[in-house]
């Protein structure tokens, strides 16, 4: 693959940054970097206009429309003709938009001009990009996992990484990064090598300024797995218990997701892990009320996007998309079955479970994110 000159110095930089470098000839190209306050966006004078468009949408929308905007496929980033099928049909049902799974850049670069054409709305392209898109992507950039980031990285380092990812991001037709990765975790456990590490104010300050760089070039960043999956075994084949107590959760892995809502930022992905100290009922945290509504929305006071993890994950328990929009949530991510997870929403409703007003919110919130998007372009 050919890479940029601008994409390999970044490269070689963040290398050099690397545990066991030792080297901090990063500083040198400091001195021609725009400071992060310089850089980021400026959102109070598009705040208004973008709440305007959305409500100006929204009641235009059938429920079957706001239903689908809620929900976002997963499917591999591949150029075959069933995938380009499956993409241009996501488009007309008006879903909120899709996340690539493994693949190469061209083909997700396809993808995303297919499901632009077709949708009604401006969709959402979101891919795990925890350590830049070739995560994901085999012919884009890789960079070193988090945990091998070195203890002299800097905030201002690791914001213009985040912005080096974002404008990849936008060369393709990306628009939402799920990560960065804000669970506290020991390098020996499960999330080791997706977390900068075990201290939490380490981790606030490396993921916020990644995030902020991503969010500097209009993609969203997603900050994850909320409450906290840093003590937690594996939650793709079952639901993990994580058994601190409070206060622990306090201290330590809600200490990141405060700093990043502080900060402004634009989304959450809540995970499926169950917390015994925040649910006594052991449910899955995407589908928890406690643990939704509870905590991050009236504890927390956050009021961005809350994104599930992906439903088709073990730790789901086969929980649906109506528990997690009962709960709280705002976008349901990877279900196995979309029309399964549509007929749930409408039966949710039927029953008084979930009401108009609740969908409307959370539709509202998207597209005023979508919004926003638009009108930085312009």
């Amino acid at each position: 693959m050919k890479v940029p000159l601008k994409t390999l110095a970044l490269f070689l930089f963040l290398c050099s940054l690397a545990t066991g470098c030792g080297e901090k000839a990063h500083r040198e190209v400091n001195d021609s970097v725009r400071t992060v306050t310089d850089t980021l966006p400026k959102e109070s004078d598009l705040t208004l206009p973008a709440l305007r468009m959305a409500d100006s949408i929204l009641k235009g929308m059938s429920r079957d429309e706001k239903i689908a905007q809620l929900i976002m496929p997963a499917l591999y980033a591949s150029d075959d003709i069933f995938t380009i099928r499956a993409v241009k049909k996501y488009g007309e049902r008006g879903f909120g938009g899709i996340v690539l799974l493994k693949g190469t850049g061209s083909s997700a670069s396809l993808l995303a001009d297919t499901l632009r054409k077709f949708s009604k709305t401006i969709p959402f392209l979101a891919i795990d990009a925890e350590w830049g898109l070739g995560m994901r992507l085999s012919d884009e950039p890789v960079y070193p996992f988090n945990s091998e980031i070195a203890d002299t990285v800097s905030e201002e380092d690791m914001y213009r990484y985040g912005r080096a990812v974002g404008e990849q991001c936008r060369n393709i037709g990306i628009n939402m990064v799920l990560g960065p990765v804000v669970d506290v975790a020991e390098r020996s456990s499960f999330m080791g090598k997706r977390s900068y590490g075990p201290d939490p104010r380490r981790v606030s300050d490396l993921s916020v300024a990644y995030a902020r760089g991503l969010e500097s070039e209009s993609v969203i960043s997603v900050a994850k797995h909320f409450p906290g999956h840093g003590s937690a075994k594996d939650s793709h084949h079952v639901k993990p218990i994580v058994r601190r107590t409070l206060s622990e959760m306090d201290s330590v892995d809600l200490y990141p997701f405060r700093k990043y809502i502080a900060s402004g930022l634009s989304a959450v992905m809540v995970g499926h892990i169950a917390v015994p100290a925040l649910d006594p009922d052991l449910q899955p945290a995407a589908v928890s009320h406690a643990v939704i509504t509870g905590l991050l929305l009236d504890d927390l006071g956050f009021k961005g996007l809350i994104l599930t993890d992906a439903m088709n994950m073990g730790g789901a328990e086969g929980k649906g998309a109506d528990k997690a929009i009962a709960a709280g949530a705002d976008i349901i991510l990877a279900p196995e079955s979309t029309s399964r997870e549509i007929l749930l929403i409408n039966e949710a409703m039927q029953r008084g479970d979930i009401t108009d007003e609740r969908i409307d919110s959370s539709v509202r919130k998207i597209l005023f994110y979508k919004a926003l998007m638009l009108l930085r372009k312009r």
